[in-house]
């Protein structure tokens, strides 16, 4: 004969509190236009908790060439990028702090700068696009590099691209 053990207990759901995650440093790769929506989620992440906000544009420098290389026409890129990503944590309220940094391959250096800084989350722009996205590269070189080599928490905030 077997016994079964019936549990009358009340049983209780408690509802937790969802846990909020206090980010001090966030670090957002800004390359193209397009990555100001990633700056955008970035300064939303940052808004509530007094976090600083490193808006980052890597000037990928060519082996033939030494890392202080004159690059008028890139330099004026990366200011006016880092420009537009600084008038973006303006409409948020947050502090951006804007960083060129010269390096040979973009993730690499974008790990490193996380290393360095203490970063905990990389909020990482990236576009998918359609006729690509069922292959395993889908997000691009320097994206792979970052998601696999990062420090930190990282956010992909992906958007669908056009062929």
């Amino acid at each position: 004969m077997a016994l079964a053990v019936k549990d009358t207990a009340p049983r209780f759901r408690h509802r937790q509190a969802p846990v909020r995650v206090a980010y001090h440093r966030v670090l957002v790769p800004i390359a193209r236009d397009a990555d100001m929506h990633a700056m955008t989620i970035a300064c939303r992440l940052a808004a509530d908790r007094d976090a600083v906000v490193e808006a980052v544009h890597v000037v990928e420098m060519p082996l033939e060439l030494p890392l202080d290389a004159h690059m008028l026409e890139e330099d004026g890129e990366a200011k006016r990028l880092l420009s537009d990503a600084a008038a973006v944590g303006d409409l948020h309220g947050v502090r951006v702090e804007q960083r060129v940094v010269r390096g040979r391959a973009a993730g690499e250096a974008i790990v490193a700068m996380a290393s360095a800084d203490a970063v905990e989350i990389i909020v990482l722009g990236a576009t998918v696009h359609a006729h690509v996205a069922r292959r395993v590269r889908a997000l691009g070189s320097t994206a792979e590099f970052i998601l696999t080599h990062a420090p930190c928490k990282v956010l992909v905030a992906a958007g669908v691209g056009r062929p």
